[in-house]
C-alpha cells in the first residue's frame, strides 16, 4: 500500500527523473487536502459501528434481502454482509488518508466481484450499501470531507458495478 507521495517519488525514481511541475502538482494537491482527509478518518474511525449501522437500515435491512430466502436472511449472512460493509469502510478510509483510490483495487477489489457472483451475493445490494455509507459519513464529516470521502466510495462502488 503507497500513499500519494510515495507513488509519486517511486514513479520518477523507476524513471531515473527528477520531480518536475505536474509531480510537484500532485504532491501540492495531496497537502492541500490533507488535514480534510484526517478529521474525516477521525470521525470515521470513532464513528464505524454507527456509519455501518444506518447504512445497512437505510439500503439493506428492510428489502426483500433479510427475508426468508434472501442474501441477508440468516443470522450468519446478515453478519457476513455487516462485516464486509466494515471492511469496505475500513479500506475507504485507508485509501482515503493515503490519497491514493488505487489502494482499494490492490486490497479489496481485485477479484471480489467474481468472487461475489460465484457466491450468489447481489452486487446491485452491495453498490447500495456502499452509497449508503457514502451518505451517512457525507452527514457527518461536512460537505469538504465528504466530497473527499466521496471519490473512495464512488471507486468502491464502481469497481463492484
Amino acid at each position: 500500500m503507497q500513499d500519494a507521495i510515495t507513488a509519486v517519488i517511486n514513479n520518477y525514481d523507476v524513471q531515473g527523473k527528477y520531480l518536475d511541475g505536474a509531480a510537484l502538482d500532485k504532491l501540492k494537491a495531496y497537502f492541500s487536502t490533507g488535514a480534510t482527509r484526517v478529521r474525516a478518518a477521525a470521525v470515521i474511525s470513532s464513528n464505524a459501528t454507527t456509519i455501518i449501522k444506518e447504512a445497512a437500515a437505510k439500503a439493506l435491512i428492510y428489502s426483500d434481502l433479510t427475508r426468508p430466502g434472501g442474501n441477508m436472511y440468516t443470522t450468519r449472512r446478515y453478519a457476513a454482509c455487516i462485516r464486509d460493509m466494515d471492511y469496505f469502510l475500513r479500506y475507504a478510509t485507508y485509501a482515503m488518508l493515503a490519497g491514493d483510490p488505487s489502494i482499494l483495487d490492490e486490497r479489496v477489489l481485485n477479484g471480489l466481484k467474481e468472487t461475489y457472483n460465484s457466491l450468489g451475493v447481489p452486487i446491485a445490494a452491495t453498490v447500495g450499501g456502499i452509497q449508503a455509507m457514502k451518505e451517512v459519513v457525507g452527514g457527518l464529516v461536512g460537505p469538504d470531507a465528504a466530497k473527499e470521502a466521496g471519490v473512495y466510495f464512488d471507486y468502491l462502488a464502481s469497481g463492484l458495478s
